[in-house]
């Protein structure tokens, strides 16, 4: 398949940001070309300027378990009609009541406004075996769960067939990285081929479209990991493929592309961040391209569209003031603007993440980055992307719980200017790494030394002699965000555990997916002092293989108060051997030199690593050569 320019249909065609010229548009909720008369079906919808999308979800508290009423949801989607959306996304079908509510919400109001338009990408959740439990099985599915989210599906789309247009088997649960969940493509093209089957047999509307949502890589455009036969089966069965793309997580991860060059180390962070944003959306582009050659490699021809990508508003942690510090309202507004003009090349949807800000999603941190994709804020006021639909009047008479559609910043551009992150430069970010480099081993090399150095410096001189260093910089890595990882003054780690579901961090060598080659420690030990207040249950170890790869294996032991390893507040010295530890791994690809995870933190402790290291066999010597 030959490239095609990305282009995103972000639910945005009536958008302008400053200072980009007002635009001409048609009154809120007149009927398309489309629908004169008839339904328009998923083919016709897709694609089509007049019908711009988003990823929705109307959750006000900070607990899926309070779910938005009927009338809460009706009010979202006056907002939205408002704005010129047309078309919503939804996760779940059965486990929570919020689609279908969300179906009779709009039911209702097209029963009320004959000329109101407004339909949905029903979302079905799947997940693998164990699920987010620590008996996670990724070569299993939870069949209970997803059949019953299946056959949900099947009820809501055969209930609501002039609304329910397209489901979406899955969100992101192919791509490796969620861990907590994720599952072989095998078993996304189980349930596609289902529902497939269904409609042949006249069981859904022949018209309706199946797709999974997912990361660019599960489609392909990633690591060769993920060109399974069962993917390559997955793309023939969908009506479209529908691909994630997150710069903004990238800025973190993958920051290369992010950092400010040498050219602009005297533009102001207005500069910087129209340049990064520019560059962000390049970034997105090379993903979908990458799928597209993917699809074309198979000589395959089939709709690409983008099932989420967004930009968050505020973040305390990876992306915020201590981090890549991408996260701004400006920010955010220049990456919708970008990914805007991209729409209006190609034609093809996008459902932009999100429309209103959900705090369950982060509900122990109030600045946690995943509470602010939204466009429009907890207190019902548009962030500076929706300034102008402010101005002209889009949501005059409307109101979310109560409280009308006003601006951020009181719409003050100058403190909107004065809350811009800079862009940082490569320099700037090497404070989340680790630089201490043995250039004179490459990596895979054994290291032959009798201690592997990771944090901490040894005070005794005769100890030094036969130390060594990891082969390249090492990275502070925190795993979606979901906790704080930082060096200390006295060169300690301090660990802040998230509150959500799950956290987790580590230290991630910097080798283009290449490990360490550890293999001459086998019968040595792991080395760390540790003090912590968390009474949670926690993992501690090391981590070898690749995730991406499927060849990733945790090897750890665990700390809680029913267990052999307990914290304190007080330090103490553990040396562990690798024997126990091991639990399969490689020695020859030890990726991360250390990694930390646990769940649902307190959100006010803290744990304290210092000293850590490797020592081979007969070398236990205890801390107080530190």
């Amino acid at each position: 398949m030959t490239k095609i320019s990305i282009s995103c249909l972000l639910a945005f065609s009536i958008f302008t940001l400053a200072p980009l010229p007002a635009e001409t548009e048609a009154p809120a909720n007149s009927p398309s070309q489309l629908n004169q008369g008839k339904s328009p079906t998923a083919q016709t919808i897709l694609g089509n300027p007049d019908y711009p999308a988003f990823s929705y979800g109307g959750y006000r508290d900070k607990t899926r378990e309070v779910e938005p009423s009927v009338e809460q949801l009706k009010e979202d989607m006056r907002i939205l009609s408002a704005m010129g959306i047309k078309l919503v996304r939804t996760y779940n079908t059965q486990q929570y009541g919020h689609a279908a509510k969300l179906a009779e919400a709009i039911e209702q109001l097209r029963n009320e406004q004959p000329r109101f338009e407004m339909f949905i990408m029903l979302g079905a959740w799947i997940e693998c075996a164990g699920a987010w439990t620590d008996q996670v099985d990724h070569n299993a599915e939870n069949v209970t769960n997803n059949q019953a989210e299946i056959e949900a599906a099947v009820r809501l789309t055969k209930a609501y067939p002039e609304i329910i247009k397209i489901i979406a088997v899955g969100n992101e649960a192919m791509v490796h990285w969620a861990g907590s969940y994720f599952v072989a493509p095998g078993v996304i093209l189980k349930w596609v081929d289902y529902l497939q089957n269904l409609k042949s047999a006249g069981e859904l509307p022949q018209d309706v479209w199946i797709t999974s949502s997912d990361n660019f890589a599960s489609w392909g455009g990633g690591d060769a990991s993920y060109h399974q036969s069962d993917l390559e089966k997955l793309i023939r069965s969908v009506d479209f493929i529908s691909l994630h793309t997150y710069p903004f997580h990238d800025t973190h991860y993958a920051p290369a592309y992010w950092t400010a060059p040498s050219a602009e180390k005297d533009a102001s962070p207005r500069a910087k961040a129209e340049a990064a944003i520019q560059r962000a959306a390049n970034y997105a582009k090379a993903q979908y391209e990458d799928v597209a050659d993917y699809l074309g490699s198979l000589g395959i021809e089939k709709p690409i569209h983008i099932g989420e990508t967004g930009w968050a508003a505020q973040a305390s942690s990876s992306y915020g003031a201590t981090g890549s510090q991408a996260a701004d309202e400006y920010k955010q507004g220049l990456y919708l603007q970008a990914m805007r003009q991209w729409s209006e090349e190609a034609g093809i949807t996008c459902f932009y993440f999100e429309a209103f800000d959900e705090q369950w999603k982060d509900s122990g941190d109030v600045g946690g980055s995943e509470n602010h994709f939204g466009l429009i804020n907890q207190d019902g006021l548009a962030k500076y992307a929706l300034w102008q639909e402010v101005d002209a009047g889009k949501f005059e008479g409307l109101t979310r719980d109560g409280k009308s559609i006003g601006k951020t910043f009181n719409g003050n551009t100058d403190e909107l200017f004065a809350s811009i992150l800079e862009v940082p430069s490569a320099d700037q970010l090497r404070g989340r790494m680790l630089a201490t480099v043995n250039q004179s081993r490459s990596i895979g090399e054994p290291v032959t030394q009798d201690r592997y150095l990771i944090i901490g410096q040894p005070k005794s001189s005769n100890f030094s002699e036969s130390n060594s260093h990891p082969s390249k910089p090492v990275k502070l890595n925190v795993w979606e965000g979901t906790c704080s990882l930082e060096l200390s003054s006295e060169d300690s780690l301090r660990i802040t555990p998230g509150t959500g579901d799950w956290w987790g961090c580590a230290l991630e060598i910097q080798a283009e997916g290449k490990g360490e080659n550890l293999s001459e420690f086998a019968s040595g030990y792991f080395h760390f002092e540790i003090k912590g207040n968390t009474t949670t249950q926690i993992e501690i170890g090391f981590q070898t293989g690749l995730y991406a790869a499927g060849t990733q294996v945790n090897n750890q032991i665990v700390f809680g108060h029913d267990k052999t390893y307990q914290l304190s507040n007080q330090w103490k010295s553990y040396a562990i051997p690798l024997a126990q530890l091991n639990q399969g791994g490689d020695l020859n690809e030890v990726t991360s030199l250390l990694f930390i995870r646990g769940q649902s933190g307190e959100g006010t402790a803290t744990i304290d690593l210092r000293n850590v290291y490797f020592s081979r066999e007969g070398t236990l010597e205890n801390a107080s050569d530190f």
